[in-house]
């Protein structure tokens, strides 16, 4: 009985208006707590209930289908697919961020880490599935004071997101989440997923504090180096490929990108609300930091090349930045010392380049750490049987090579071999949105 109960709970919160999954909203509290004097639901009931949401979610949303593919490749590709968007659904779509491993596995102590939460739930919006995304959303806003409590701790202005914590938003004790930065942006990118599919005075309104706050802090965070003449990032830093010493490590390439964006994204959300663009922001815009770059290859960050090709392993970070970096990763990438998302990552950037036939060779790439058990799940290694941001980047790569991506060909599924063993057809994606970034 306990059992379902807690389905039947489960369920209702499926159904839920996302402006009702904030931790902190006291309706949601009592719409979710079950009287103790109520008549639990049997079995029956349970599972009549499962059977609608189930079928509504599959009638909804995206689909995308290569049964008509030839390449060999396309059973799997779909099997991955399919499952893919059942397990983010019943583990990623709750009303926090996850953790790495949903439910199933107690990994990095219980806690969800805030980089992740892009690879876990992004895709709902592409697959035509905002709902899940937002239900998380409304976290950011309640834990915003206590993200300008840690932004003003270490002398910045703003809200600094950590990485990796609980559901009071807690900075977890951590070798590596006090230096790490490439988690906030995501908020601003998520705000902007979020207008592109409604784009409305409420969506700038509920999302714009978030956007605001998050901006500021990365202005802050940007060092005027005067002797250089430019804005910095780091030292120290650790960047998203985390095995590179924080004290040496400055404007590593993923990061430098990802502030432009978001600074830039931020200034249109003021534009939008007929609000003065930020100065302040603007400056650090104008002169933030070239990408390093050396022989014609973007570099994980600026002070690395004389340790490049002793740290070729953990994520490929600096991909997406040009063809030449692709070609570089994909022949010297040491491939079983990397994580679920990295071939989703390497998929992306491929398709952006026209390298088609590499894209696909990425997302099905033979390697331990790309594997797809049974289930669905991710296996990463013995300890960590399933790992949800290698199911989410694979929705979003899938999405983005089908539904196409802003200055992509105009042909069906441009990041897909127009070579006659691909056959992708598709309805629902969010194609508004995938114009757009």
């Amino acid at each position: 009985m306990v059992l379902s109960q807690y389905l039947t709970a489960i369920h209702g919160a499926l159904d839920r208006h996302p402006e009702e999954e904030t931790p902190n909203n006291p309706k949601r509290r009592r719409r979710f707590a079950l009287p103790a004097h109520s008549k639990l639901p049997d079995v029956k009931a349970t599972f009549a209930a499962s059977a609608k949401h189930w079928e509504r979610f599959w009638s909804e949303g995206a689909a995308i289908d290569l049964s008509e593919s030839r390449d060999a490749r396309a059973p799997e590709l779909e099997r991955r697919m399919v499952l893919s968007q059942y397990l983010t659904a019943i583990q990623c779509s709750g009303s926090m961020p996850p953790p790495e491993t949903g439910l199933t596995v107690n990994s990095w102590y219980g806690k969800f880490h805030l980089e992740m939460h892009w690879w876990h739930a992004a895709h709902f919006a592409l697959w035509n599935r905002l709902p899940l995304l937002e239900r998380s959303l409304g976290w950011y806003a309640s834990m915003l004071p206590r993200a300008r409590e840690l932004a003003n701790s270490q002398g910045y202005r703003g809200a600094r997101w950590p990485k990796m914590v609980g559901p009071e938003g807690r900075d977890s004790p951590s070798p590596i989440g006090p230096l790490l930065i490439w988690q906030q942006p995501h908020p601003i990118f998520y705000a902007e997923l979020c207008y592109l599919t409604h784009r409305n005075r409420a969506t700038l309104e509920r999302y714009g504090e978030v956007v605001f706050e998050s901006a500021a802090f990365m202005a802050s965070y940007a060092y005027f180096a005067r002797e250089r003449q430019r804005y910095m990032l780091g030292p120290p830093l650790i960047p998203a490929q985390e095995n590179h010493p924080p004290r040496e490590t400055w404007n590593p390439t993923f990061e430098l990108t990802y502030w432009a964006y978001g600074l830039r994204t931020a200034q249109r959300w003021r534009e939008r609300l007929g609000r003065k663009r930020n100065s302040e922001w603007d400056r650090v815009i104008a002169k933030l930091s070239a990408l390093p770059a050396l022989d014609g290859v973007y570099l994980a960050h600026e002070n690395c090349p004389q340790t490049y090709r002793e740290r070729n392993y953990d994520h490929p970070s600096m991909l997406g930045a040009m063809r030449r970096t692709l070609k570089k990763v994909m022949k010297e990438w040491q491939w079983d010392k990397t994580w679920g998302w990295d071939y989703p990552l390497t998929a992306m950037t491929a398709a952006r380049l026209g390298e088609t036939k590499l894209a696909v060779d990425a997302l099905l790439m033979e390697t331990e750490k790309n594997r797809y058990l049974a289930n669905g799940h991710n296996w990463q290694r013995p300890n960590l049987p399933c790992y949800l941001p290698g199911n989410g980047g694979l929705l979003y790569a899938v999405a983005m090579m089908t539904g196409g991506w802003r200055g992509s060909p105009s042909r069906p599924a441009p990041g897909f071999p127009d070579d006659g063993l691909w056959r992708v057809r598709s309805e629902g994606l969010n194609t508004s949105l995938l114009n757009e970034i």
